[in-house]
């Protein structure tokens, strides 16, 4: 796993050249949010197993079907597991918020994941949904801004919901 600054370095490196000033600007804007950034992860972690279950609770409101008999999500073993990887994908997209870089998310939580969801017929556009929901609740407390460190969060905003995305198309 490469935080933001270790993949700057390591890609410049490969070309054998000096870092550039559009991504030492980038750097520098990373650290300018440093405090900000800090403080989305906080809430977002103090805030996780609402986050989870609220959106959990959406989904099977709006597909009824999965935790009916015979659903993917019925029975309480069941049930758990769809918690339990709602709460590691929101884990992994809090990782890779921290470190301004998708490649921890991308390497040890949606690697295979698609695969092992076909394989064990989950449908992926359910999974896609709850993921959509968790990156609704999160966004929103990233734009509340109340307990976050003054100033424009739009641009945490946007890169927190891209990391969501990107795990919500590597499931359908």
């Amino acid at each position: 796993m490469l935080d933001a600054f270790a993949k700057v370095v390591a890609q410049a490196d490969a070309r054998g050249e000096f870092l550039s000033n559009t991504q030492i600007d980038g750097l520098s804007a990373m650290v300018a949010d440093g405090n900000k950034r800090l403080d989305v992860i906080n809430k977002i972690n103090s805030n996780a197993s609402a986050i989870v279950t609220n959106s959990a609770r959406a989904l099977f409101a709006e597909q009824p079907q999965l935790i009916q008999p015979g659903g993917n999500a019925y029975t309480s073993r069941r049930m758990a597991a769809c918690l339990r990887d709602m709460e590691i994908v929101l884990r992994y997209v809090s990782y890779a918020m921290i470190a301004g870089d998708s490649s921890v998310l991308d390497d040890r939580c949606l690697n295979g994941l698609r695969e092992t969801y076909q394989a064990l017929g989950t449908p992926g556009a359910s999974v896609a949904v709850a993921i959509d929901k968790m990156k609704e609740a999160s966004v929103a407390i990233t734009n509340d801004g109340e307990g976050i460190t003054s100033g424009d969060c739009s641009a945490l905003a946007a890169e927190l919901a891209s990391y969501f995305d990107r795990a919500a198309q590597s499931v359908v």
